[in-house]
């Protein structure tokens, strides 16, 4: 058994985030989008100081998930709804990135499962989120706790305009 920890990130845990989002990222997207595009993306996105905007204001939640005190992944949770949704008491799960040499350890599910615990324990009535099209894997997993699909919408990586599926829980 994976002796998997989770904790609020802060400010101070910037660097950390921006690295876990650069590299798993990239690891995940590379090969389907030209370098341009992932450095352009990465470069705006994945920054420290991006990052450091994010962490830490009020309804961003950053949970930071470890392996023996290794970082293995994190979940960024963001308070609000999105226009096509009817509940506007909902929480977005923005990101949920797993390190890849802990794929396959229960860092996605840890991650998942106290995002769920958060949005109950604060009264969200439902979790949405945006997942690439392409992204089987993920979309099985978000499948698996119970997510449907309610829409589409653009989503710019670099220069190139790609479909994400929009995806949410009712709780």
């Amino acid at each position: 058994m994976n002796n998997i920890t989770l904790r609020i990130a802060t400010t101070a845990d910037a660097s950390l985030i921006a690295e876990i989002s650069r590299e798993t990222f990239y690891e995940t997207f590379a090969e389907h989008n030209t370098k341009a595009d992932m450095d352009k993306f990465l470069s705006e996105q994945f920054s420290k100081e991006q990052l450091i905007e994010e962490v830490g204001v009020e309804g961003n939640t950053f949970l930071l998930a470890c392996i023996n005190d290794l970082p293995a992944g994190y979940i960024f949770l963001k308070e609000g709804s999105h226009k096509n949704l009817q509940h506007k008491k909902a929480v977005e799960i923005s990101r949920l990135y797993s390190v890849t040499s802990f794929i396959g350890k229960g860092i996605g599910k840890a991650l998942m499962l106290a995002a769920i615990d958060h949005a109950k324990k604060y009264n969200f009535g439902l979790i949405w989120l945006g997942v690439w099209e392409h992204n089987f894997r993920a979309i099985q997993f978000y499948h698996s706790f119970g997510f449907e699909k309610f829409d589409e919408h653009d989503f710019i990586l670099g220069d190139d305009v790609q479909k994400d599926w929009l995806m949410r829980l009712a709780l």
